[in-house]
């Protein structure tokens, strides 16, 4: 198994040094570098501690608030009606780089600069964001979930049992992105042969030129117009022959749904994507990652694999697979000590707030035993806490209860590849050997 010190970016101590070299006005988390060569810890570490309420005026991305404190982002997030969801949930691009962005050939719509769009219901208030995710919510439902779970095992043991004794493959392309697609696909009843499109398209949706999934502006524009036609065939379909607990039969015929316009539903139809593949595949690589970092805790989890649901916990909140959401304030607010006016953009670095000492005890550590494991943010809070939650975790205690009974080691063979975003914080690639089955 890898020694723990073998396992860290080699950027992080660079960062470590520099972090503190700067002035703390100048410091800027929202680069999608820092989160690629994971060196973002001393950024949030100096933030939470000097200016937890931080000011950040544009850059490439839009002027905001980072706000990094685990009890100020819950003040933000459950706050719903000072901070409001209806200018999207993600940072979006400053005015001088949509003008280049503009000049490049760019898109600009939802995801042109690696991040969600404004379509879709978690990007709205009340009262119509509560009735579409009412229209949706039964399709991950506890009773739904009952029936899905053995279905999801079956697919887990499959994908465990088809993987290369002694070799070493890609665990994101090979299980994380695998499951994951499985069950999506499923929830929008899709055929299965099409499940590895809804990674290529949430990809996409993610990515610009030059992030390693498209290489221009033309590819982005070609990827998304067949999504958009895939899924729009799709709802034409379901219309007509609608399919029992279907998110996408749901929205064709739920009172608050059925009459949406394409740009609406589509955007609805990305957000589902994204919340239910990018999140849940990256934190089923973050475990494995997790585990060779920590190896004690490994030991630990193979000598009593009761403590698989509170390592799922645990995991979800030391990966946070979503670093960030925005929000929007309707009016002048005092927050941290600092006003935020009314229109000025609030970022919640849920990513910070998960690595919150005041709240979280040794947060920085792996800890799969740890008193009140689910007390994380990277579930949101209040009225856009993530509808889908339930699944996430049904499928991480799955995929683990399946590869306990099979390998006694997986071992992280190298620094994984991980995603340039600010928003999704993910791996692209993951390196691993299993050297035997039980």
């Amino acid at each position: 198994m890898s020694e723990p010190a073998t396992l860290e970016a080699p950027a992080l101590k660079t960062a470590r040094d520099e972090v503190y070299a700067l002035p703390i006005e100048s410091l800027n988390v929202a680069r999608s570098a820092l989160f690629k060569d994971d060196a973002i810890w001393p950024y949030f570490e100096r933030l939470r501690a000097e200016d937890p309420v931080h000011w950040q005026p544009a850059s490439d991305f839009e002027p905001h608030w980072a706000v990094t404190r685990y009890n100020d982002i819950m003040a933000v997030d459950t706050n719903h009606e000072v901070f409001s969801s209806e200018g999207g949930i993600s940072l979006g691009p400053s005015e001088e780089m949509i003008a280049k962005l503009v000049a490049s050939g760019a898109q600009m719509t939802g995801g042109a600069f690696g991040g969600p769009g404004p379509n879709m219901f978690i990007a709205m208030d009340p009262p119509k964001h509560d009735e579409q995710r009412k229209t949706v919510s039964p399709a991950v439902s506890p009773h739904n979930l009952k029936i899905m779970e053995p279905l999801i095992r079956e697919r887990a043991g499959a994908i465990l049992d088809s993987l290369p004794i002694g070799e070493a493959f890609d665990w994101v392309d090979k299980v994380s992105m695998e499951l994951t697609a499985m069950t999506l696909a499923t929830l929008f009843g899709m055929p299965q042969e099409d499940r590895r499109k809804l990674t290529r398209w949430s990809d996409t949706v993610m990515s610009r030129p030059g992030d390693g999934v498209i290489d221009s502006w033309e590819e982005k524009r070609a990827e998304m117009g067949a999504y958009a036609g895939y899924f729009l065939n799709l709802w034409a379909e379901r219309k007509v022959n609608p399919i029992d607990g279907d998110m996408v039969s749901m929205l064709a015929h739920g009172e608050a749904t059925k009459d949406m316009n394409q740009f609406e539903y589509l955007g609805n139809i990305i957000l589902l994507t994204i919340g239910g593949n990018d999140t849940t595949r990256n934190t089923i690589s973050g475990s494995i990652y997790a585990l060779n970092k920590y190896p004690d805790q490994y030991a630990k989890l193979r000598a009593n694999p009761e403590l698989i649901p509170s390592m799922v916990s645990e995991t979800i909140r030391w990966q946070t697979p979503l670093a960030h959401m925005k929000r929007v304030a309707t009016r002048d607010f005092e927050l941290g000590g600092k006003t935020i006016k009314k229109g000025d953009n609030v970022v919640m670095w849920y990513v910070s707030g998960n690595r919150d000492d005041t709240v979280i005890d040794r947060p920085n550590d792996y800890i799969i035993d740890r008193e009140r494991a689910r007390q994380h943010l990277s579930f949101g809070f209040g009225v856009h806490r993530c509808v889908g939650n339930r699944l996430a975790e049904l499928q991480l205690k799955i995929i683990w209860e399946e590869i306990l009974a099979r390998f006694p080691d997986i071992q992280v063979l190298e620094e994984p590849q991980r995603v340039p975003s600010t928003f999704v914080k993910g791996y692209k690639s993951m390196q691993v050997m299993i050297p035997r089955r039980l």
